[in-house]
């Protein structure tokens, strides 16, 4: 693979997995159901209590107290905890291991909802299935040093998911499949090259670049034709697609196979990335919640995006050079008409990928790329984690740290929000964070537009433009707009890359939201405090994303609700709470 840069300056610390001290599958899910319960079920309706180094929380509706163990508080009610959980059984208490802990979740949603979900546990059985896989799978160390190979490391290092989500690495497909194309695994693989006939290829272009990114992957496209670079799992599941078949016996679509240059899976697993540019693409697979495919409102919503939001990303970049939007500026798909004669929808959704922006063309000179999910990690499982990161064990080290990521991510997404009414969605998955040699913050850049969202009343105009079912999607109202950008700013990114930092210096905690609530303060003083801040700064309840609830529901993600959490940012709060650093 390429490098990014030829520059000697990439962190010391190896760039392979890290497996000392990981937790084994069975606390993994259960401490992961715990978490989603004392989120969005027990914790809302006072059921939780804090007692001599325990959680106790009460399921209310199924009748069943639990107890578990805590490594540590939190001021926002994200406790870490340890060891199994266990119920009260009379006088005494019983383990709970995962599946009796899914079965009761199931009950009590069940019994507070009115509803069912049949494949709920399956899911959760799924999720389950893939931690323990992953964990006993061969993982490798990459090479000692290169920023790519560190990058691409941090990428796939996600071994638990998301620590809110009931089933964060639930998914469909056959696991040999997995096995060949799953981040987890360190996946790398050519990518399979179909050729098309010119009238049957859909796109679009923003940059004049970006169509070349996918052309230049081959040279053997014969004339007439078009490249359609296509993912090879995906392809193994439409191959057999009618349409395809008759298309490729009379000759309009000729595969010409797996080749060029390989591309590895990133978080995501259907982001490819070759080290020059991301490539996204359709799979007919389930992880988490959704299918993971590219629907045809989304490939021109990506172009449709990066044209609309040009004059306001480089505003941003301008005024906070140590940030950037990877954008993304092409789509290809394959127009391949129905009996109707319109393209087949299937075809077109299935082998539709989406150009983004490779990292060259952004990241700072000398600079290292971490995804930061990787970086917030609860446990350390790569060495993009932020205990590998710092240098020493001093707690205002840790302080200072976080005040230079804050400093990098907190002033573009709220000028983004006030200024251009423009939602980004910086959660863990979603922000990569570029350190120096030392392992200190230099850059953030911001990436994958599917949840970048446009506040209607700052862009009727530019809405009424593009086609209703692109337009809707791509629309939030200025509140739910806020929530997005609150959630995923402060409840998903901040406040667990703070729990990390926290997690080596517990005392600190207090002092670390201090640090945020600066950073906030700060920019607020530079623009006017707009009202909604101002509530932010006043310790309003913090919005965070009902994931249990949503999934339940089997709801969309668009269509998550949320609960609202205790703020740690008032200033009653941070001051009544000791501290033992500045």
């Amino acid at each position: 693979m390429p490098s990014l840069t030829d520059s000697p300056d990439a962190p010391s610390a190896p760039a392979g997995l890290v497996d000392a001290g990981l937790p084994s599958a069975d606390d993994v899910v259960t401490h992961t159901l715990l978490n989603c319960l004392l989120r969005e079920v027990s914790g809302p309706e006072r059921q939780t209590v804090v007692d001599n180094g325990h959680l106790l929380l009460r399921l209310p509706c199924r009748g069943v107290l639990l107890r578990v163990r805590l490594r540590r508080t939190s001021l926002l009610g994200a406790h870490r905890f340890s060891g199994p959980v266990y119920e009260q059984a009379g006088d005494d208490w019983a383990a709970v291991d995962w599946r009796r802990l899914a079965e009761y979740t199931r009950d009590e949603l069940s019994l507070r909802t009115g509803e069912r979900n049949d494949e709920f546990l399956e899911q959760i059985a799924s999720s389950h299935q893939a931690v323990t896989a992953a964990l006993a799978g061969e993982r490798t160390a990459g090479p000692a040093d290169g920023h790519l190979a560190a990058y691409l490391v941090s990428e796939q290092s996600l071994l638990f998911g998301h620590r809110f989500h009931p089933t964060p690495k639930a998914r469909t497909g056959d696991p040999r499949a997995w096995a060949a194309y799953a981040p987890e695994t360190g996946s790398a693989f050519p990518l399979r090259h179909l050729a098309v006939r010119a009238h049957l290829i859909a796109e679009e272009s923003a940059a004049p670049w970006a169509p070349a990114a996918l052309d230049g992957q081959r040279t053997d496209v014969p004339d007439g034709y078009r490249l359609l670079p296509t993912h090879p799992w995906q392809y193994d599941t439409l191959r057999e697609h009618p349409l395809l078949r008759a298309a490729l016996e009379r000759g309009d679509i000729l595969d010409l196979g797996q080749g060029g240059r390989p591309f590895a899976a990133t978080a995501s697993v259907r982001t490819l990335y070759d080290g020059e540019t991301f490539l996204k693409f359709s799979l007919n697979v389930r992880i988490t919640n959704c299918l993971r495919k590219n629907s045809s409102y989304e490939l021109s919503g990506a172009v449709a995006l990066t044209r609309a939001l040009a004059p306001a990303l480089t505003d941003l970049a301008e005024r906070f050079p140590g940030s950037a939007v990877l954008r993304e500026p092409a789509y290809r798909a394959l127009a391949l008409p129905g009996p109707d004669g319109t393209p087949d929808r299937d075809l077109f959704e299935g082998f539709g990928v989406i150009v983004r922006e490779g990292l060259p063309r952004h990241l700072a000179p000398g600079s290292t790329p971490l995804l930061a999910a990787a970086v917030a990690d609860e446990y350390p499982s790569s060495a993009a984690h932020v205990s590998r990161l710092l240098t020493d064990t001093d707690p205002d080290t840790a302080l200072d740290w976080l005040s230079t990521y804050l400093d990098l991510l907190v002033p573009p997404v709220l000028a983004a929000y006030f200024d251009h009414g423009l939602v980004l969605e910086p959660h863990l998955q979603n922000v990569l964070i570029c350190v120096d040699a030392d392992g200190r913050p230099v850059q953030v850049l911001f990436r994958d537009l599917e949840g970048t969202k446009l506040v209607l009343d700052h862009h009727a105009d530019t809405l009424t433009a593009v086609p209703a079912d692109v337009a809707g999607p791509l629309t939030y109202d200025a509140e739910r707009g806020w929530d997005r950008v609150v959630y995923c700013l402060l409840v998903n990114n901040i406040a667990e890359l703070l729990a990390a930092l926290a997690d080596l210096h517990p005392d600190a905690e207090a002092a670390l939201w201090a640090r945020v609530r600066d950073t906030l303060r700060s920019y607020a003083d530079r623009s006017g405090c707009p009202p909604r801040l101002t509530a932010l700064l006043a310790g309003v309840p913090l919005p965070a994303k009902a994931n249990l609830l949503t999934r339940w529901g089997r709801k969309a993600d668009r269509e998550a609700g949320y609960v609202r959490l205790p703020s740690p940012l008032g200033e009653d709060i941070l001051r009544d709470t000791p501290r033992s650093t500045r």
